[in-house]
């Protein structure tokens, strides 16, 4: 693949994930919150398999090995990050909830010094997590007087969504095997799917609370088919292309796509603490991944890539 392309569809990528976020805030004022998550990763879990099973000869896995990372990204990245995500997204806008979530990167590096005896807390590991989390701090402006206003609560929420998904990320390293990754990814939404609607239930949400009309069909299927199914699959595909440092920048495209419509569609402007709070995330990346950075740019300018 030439550089273009997957520039281009790097670009593509950043824009369709970063919709994701507009798109549940539409969603959610037609249907209950965990109900939204479940149908979206049940119509998303039928097109992976599918997929998977016309294109690779691995279409579900074999042995704990590969269940075991499965049954991971079932619980941590399906059913925990977006049962709180989309929870939180009814306090706060989508560009907020995408600003927060772009810490993941940050916050993956600091689990993966904890879990991980190849990948130690160094120093700049912790500088950058302290920049991270400050940046979420801002964001939520905590008043000691209201420390449960609908912003922080919003903001906590998507904060420990974003926790769930990278800790999930960095318990799945250790078992690379040769299980195709559109396999793995459908049969975590398979196991994620009925946990989210068992969440629902819990939550008492129900069926009869939905109001389908357009727009809430619309953001259903942009979720499940578009930001879910074809966007993982662009993403497996730029990994191999790009390399693990250049793809994780897509976690920064996607705030500037989420506030870009939200403005666009929902009228909605992002204010100076959110925009300081992402600046400061962004920080925190570039000091943990500094070494990696240089050799990136470097070898995208054609550069020599020696650190």
């Amino acid at each position: 693949m030439g550089r273009y392309r997957a520039a281009s569809l790097f670009v593509f990528l950043g824009l369709v994930w970063g919709s994701s976020f507009p798109a549940v805030e539409v969603g959610l004022e037609y249907f209950p919150a965990l109900l939204f998550a479940a149908i979206r990763f049940d119509v998303a879990a039928v097109a992976m398999v599918a997929y998977a099973a016309a294109t690779t000869d691995r279409w579900r896995p074999r042995g704990r090995d590969e269940w075991l990372p499965a049954l991971i990204g079932g619980v941590f990245i399906i059913a925990a990050f977006h049962a709180l995500t989309y929870v939180g997204q009814l306090y706060v806008t989508g560009a907020v909830a995408a600003v927060v979530v772009s810490l993941g990167p940050v916050m993956a590096a600091a689990f993966a010094a904890v879990l991980l005896p190849d990948e130690p807390f160094t120093l700049s590991r912790a500088v950058g997590l302290v920049f991270g989390v400050a940046g979420v701090a801002v964001i939520a402006r905590p008043d000691p007087s209201n420390l449960l206003s609908a912003s922080v609560v919003g903001v906590a929420l998507v904060f420990v969504a974003t926790v769930a998904f990278n800790l999930g990320t960095v318990l799945t390293r250790p078992f690379r095997t040769d299980l195709p990754v559109q396999t793995m990814q459908a049969w975590g939404m398979v196991i994620g799917a009925p946990l989210l609607h068992l969440a629902a239930a819990v939550r008492g949400e129900s069926v009869a609370a939905i109001q389908w009309t357009v727009p809430g069909v619309l953001s259903l299927v942009h979720l499940a088919l578009v930001c879910g199914s074809l966007a993982y699959l662009i993403y497996f595909h730029l990994l191999d292309v790009l390399g693990p440092v250049e793809i994780t920048l897509i976690g920064y495209l996607e705030p500037v796509f989420a506030a870009a419509i939200g403005w666009l569609v929902l009228g909605q402007a992002v204010d100076v603490p959110t925009a300081v709070g992402f600046l400061a995330i962004v920080v925190g990346f570039a000091i943990i991944k500094r070494t990696a950075l240089r050799r990136t740019i470097a070898s995208l300018s054609g550069g020599d890539t020696a650190s």
